[in-house]
């Protein structure tokens, strides 16, 4: 056999394998590293894994198979071999597509990356000492089509070790806030809104207080971890901490480590249903939160929401409800005279023990409105006046991506609602888009995830609610979007100002066809690389 053929066949193995490697250890990172996660993305995504982006590949080789039986020693056929190898990583280095959320080459995902190569070291050298040219040729195909496979079995080799790391981290986190006597810890968490009070309630005690929050949507064991390890100091009176779930206990856990003294329930509604499998299951889960309060602690609920209503009358601790429907259901807090314009919002905080002053923001959506109000109960439960309590509140900016008002500057307005979307969310960002003056309301979506069962009738319910504002729908994603179709065109909706693309990128060329002065344009979700179809 040809050494310079052989050398030549395993060169190209791992140049195209290098690629599609990075590509599922990013997919892996997405999914949190959890091998049941990720066995579920590539259950839902079963072409796109095993078979797209192999086939040059394969023929390449199905072409060295043949000339090996046609003749060894035709050089001017093993050419054709090495011509249609380069041709084939030509072809993939111009397949490049720029990630929305790009792979963080953490100290885990390298620790992932590094077992990956040797799990594929390992089979290469056993099948180099133990087989035949032709075996190896296409054992070589077989590694490269199952390699997100191997990805998989080293997420489950990995994960006990990453346990046993995290661990230790968790532990000394744990310890060194335990350590902070004076240290205010206020958790925070919901099916929706939980990231945006969490900057409201920050910004709104910094009048005050020293206050650190978890940035952005850091709402893990290890995200918490480590803000409290390399942020967290003696200086600091208060930690403001996001709590996410998406499983039965995670809540207990983090406040296991976390150790609040108060706790806030924005909502309980229909987010992760994939892995809660009922409400019910999720309201459970939330709760968690206030079942860690320390007997001196405070709970605050979301008096709007039927499933924080009752949660809080079963709470033992000091309890403070909030809310802008249910005025009459003993709040606190509540808000009235809500005025919304291109500007902002502008409404009047009542309540309790003569409260009664009025606040301005330059948020859009009712909804946070009644973010504002759990940190104004929050406020008040630590002492701050209504006169920090306003000054806070005209200082709140808008949470990147959530019914975010974007200056485009060239006369069309953009809301921004981009980081994740939900029912309730959804709905009340078409009611934004319906308040907002302006010519065209344009809507770009790929639609809601992560609603299990329920997906694809909450999708079709979307796309009825979308007929009732808009003039015009651009749906992203051919088979996710079916459901939205669906209820847009059962409303009656004009099936010639549907359009349905791919990709952002073909979302935005599209928009820009049909977008014009005066227009309202809403981008609605904007899902991460691993749902890409």
């Amino acid at each position: 056999m040809n050494n310079i053929l052989y050398i030549f066949s395993i060169l190209f193995f791992i140049l195209t394998a290098y690629k599609e490697i990075i590509k599922q250890l990013h997919m892996a990172q997405l999914e949190g590293y959890r091998p049941n996660q990720y066995f579920t993305f590539l259950k839902h995504n079963f072409k796109s894994n095993y078979i797209k982006g192999n086939e040059g590949f394969i023929i390449s080789f199905i072409i060295l198979i043949i000339l090996n039986f046609i003749s060894k020693n035709n050089y001017l056929l093993q050419c054709v071999y090495v011509a249609a190898c380069l041709f084939v990583l030509y072809k993939n280095e111009n397949k490049k597509v720029k990630a929305k959320k790009p792979l963080v080459y953490t100290s885990r995902a390298k620790r992932l990356l590094s077992c990956n190569v040797i799990v594929i070291g390992l089979l290469l050298y056993v099948i180099f000492r133990f087989s035949s040219f032709g075996i190896f040729i296409l054992s070589l195909i077989l590694i490269r089509i199952i390699l997100s496979i191997i990805m998989l079995l080293s997420t489950i080799i990995m994960y006990p070790i990453e346990m046993l790391i995290q661990y230790r981290y968790f532990r000394e986190a744990q310890i060194k806030i335990r350590r902070m006597k004076n240290l205010k810890v206020i958790g925070i968490t919901g099916s929706y809104g939980k990231t945006s009070t969490k900057y409201f309630i920050k910004t709104i005690l910094s009048e005050k207080y020293n206050t650190l929050m978890t940035p952005e949507s850091f709402n893990t064991p290890m995200g918490i971890t480590k803000v409290i390890r390399e942020q967290l100091n003696e200086e600091h009176e208060v930690f403001v901490c996001e709590m996410g779930a998406r499983y039965m206990g995670d809540i207990k856990t983090l406040c296991r480590l976390a150790n609040p003294s108060i706790g806030v329930l924005t909502s309980v509604g229909r987010q992760h249903l994939e892995t809660f499998k009922s409400i019910e299951n999720v309201a459970k889960t939330k709760y968690e939160l206030i079942e860690s309060l320390p007997e001196s602690g405070v709970a605050v609920f979301n008096g709007d929401n039927e499933y924080c209503l009752k949660l809080s009358e079963k709470t033992k601790v000091k309890t403070y409800l909030y809310g802008i429907k249910n005025a009459d259901k003993n709040v606190f807090v509540y808000a009235k005279d809500i005025e919304t314009t291109k500007e902002g919002l502008r409404f009047r905080v009542c309540g309790n023990n003569g409260i009664n002053f009025s606040c301005k923001t330059s948020l859009l959506g009712k909804h946070n409105i009644s973010n504002i109000l759990a940190a104004i109960c929050v406020a008040f439960e630590l002492g701050l006046n209504e006169k920090e309590i306003i000054s806070g509140v005209s200082k709140i900016k808008p949470v990147p991506h959530r019914l975010q008002l974007v200056d485009t500057n060239n006369g069309v307005t953009v809301i921004d609602d981009a980081f994740n979307s939900n029912p309730v969310g959804a709905s009340e960002a078409l009611e934004t888009l319906k308040e907002i003056p302006g010519n065209k309301k344009i809507i770009v979506t790929p639609g809601m995830v992560e609603l299990g069962e329920i997906e694809y009738e909450e999708n079709k319910k979307l796309g009825e609610k979308i007929a009732q504002c808009c003039d015009y729908a651009i749906l992203v994603g051919i088979k996710r979007s079916r459901p939205i179709k669906e209820g847009l065109l059962q409303k009656g909706f004009n099936e010639d100002k549907i359009f349905v693309v791919s990709n952002l990128d073909e979302a935005t060329a599209r928009l820009s066809s049909i977008v014009s002065l005066g227009d309202v344009v809403l981008f609605e979700n904007d899902l991460p690389d691993n749902y890409n179809e």
